[in-house]
């Protein structure tokens, strides 16, 4: 069976070509796998011409192989790479959301296997333009990576402290919550009691995460300092390297986006709505994006509404008024909504953030 996509003409000579004449590409979709991947390639006119596994390790002496195609992976933890090596030898990449290929017909009918995976991908390429998402660049996926192995680092010495402070809640004792002092006064506290070799093993583990977490955070402000556009993201209160590089490592390219409401909805900081027939329905915020970023810029709007008390912010004065009618926690969710929308056109206008109350921010 062949399926004809709408822009693939015939030549005698040629064979399929597109409407401006050059030769029509083939599309190799590959079912990626940790060891090995399953690979099926089609003509632009749905014809297969090859099918076969391969080693997911050797995949580039692959493609390298192939002319110029249209290479379709489904998003998984090989996909970026490969689309890095199809771009690097010349092909056009595209990387299809994983909520997305059941609609394109992956795994319909409770049946699911490599080979009629990678069939359906294929085929569905050559009768449509596939969406791909945003195919990040080698330094935005670093800095990805360093920013998830702190933030293990914060959750494994979370759950120590967790465990540690239910010991001491059997005790009738409680200390203020404090990580970077919570050792310290756990010893000041029980100063006059021994404590349980478990105890300790628990308080030497949050000691030693303690530690490599201020020294990650000393490598990462070193490379939020040296990065192009964070040390003027930074000029925005509430804004330290953390969210800076959290924020870059996500947009990557803020040139994709249109306006400030694109990216607040990109990071799922713009309320839903469930709607039908006469029936309208506001919801809370749509928590699409990228929670790492959402929670860093909701943590930068508590910070930069206490220090609105030192120094007035003409961002936060507008979200106390949103506060007057709405309450306290949908005002600082709108204030980290807000200053998203400041910091993408702080990146897209090659400015910093002016602080003086009665000074308007950037226009967004």
């Amino acid at each position: 069976m062949k399926w004809l996509a709408p822009h693939v003409t015939r030549s005698p000579k040629m064979g399929p070509q597109v409407n401006n004449g050059r030769p029509a590409m083939e599309h190799v979709a590959i079912d990626l796998g940790g060891r090995e991947s399953q690979v099926c390639v089609r003509q632009a006119d749905g014809e297969i011409l090859e099918e076969k596994r391969w080693r997911t390790a050797e995949l580039r002496e692959y493609l390298r192989t192939r002319p110029p195609s249209r290479v379709i992976v489904e998003t998984c933890a090989e996909a970026f790479r490969v689309a890095d090596i199809a771009k690097e030898l010349g092909h056009e990449a595209r990387v299809v959301p994983a909520t997305l290929v059941k609609a394109l017909g992956v795994g319909e009918r409770k049946t699911k296997t490599d080979k009629r995976d990678a069939r359906k991908l294929s085929e569905v390429s050559c009768r449509m333009e596939v969406p791909s998402v945003h195919i990040a660049s080698p330094l935005a996926r670093e800095l990805k990576t360093r920013l998830g192995m702190r933030q293990a680092h914060v959750a494994a010495r979370t759950m120590f402290i967790n465990t540690v402070r239910g010991w001491l809640r059997a005790q009738a004792i409680s200390i203020p919550k404090s990580a970077d002092a919570f050792t310290r006064r756990v010893a000041e506290t029980m100063k006059d009691t021994p404590l349980p070799a478990h105890v300790l093993e628990q308080l030497k583990m949050i000691d030693t995460l303690s530690e490599n977490i201020h020294r990650i955070d000393k490598e990462l402000a070193a490379m939020a300092k040296a990065h192009a556009v964070c040390p003027r993201l930074m000029s925005v209160p509430g804004v330290g390297p953390i969210t800076a590089l959290a924020f870059v490592a996500v947009i990557d390219d803020v040139s994709r986006f249109k306006g400030a409401h694109d990216l607040e909805a990109y990071l799922g900081l713009t309320p839903g709505e469930s709607s039908s027939s006469s029936r309208v329905r506001r919801t809370s915020i749509t928590k699409a994006g990228n929670a790492m970023v959402r929670w860093c810029l909701v943590q930068g709007a508590w910070a930069a509404k206490r220090s609105h008390r030192r120094r007035p912010l003409a961002m936060v004065t507008w979200s106390l008024e949103i506060e007057k009618r709405r309450g306290k926690r949908v005002a600082v969710m709108a204030l980290a909504r807000k200053m998203a929308g400041i910091l993408f056109a702080l990146w897209r206008d090659n400015t910093t953030y002016v602080h003086q109350l009665g000074v308007q921010p950037p226009k967004i």
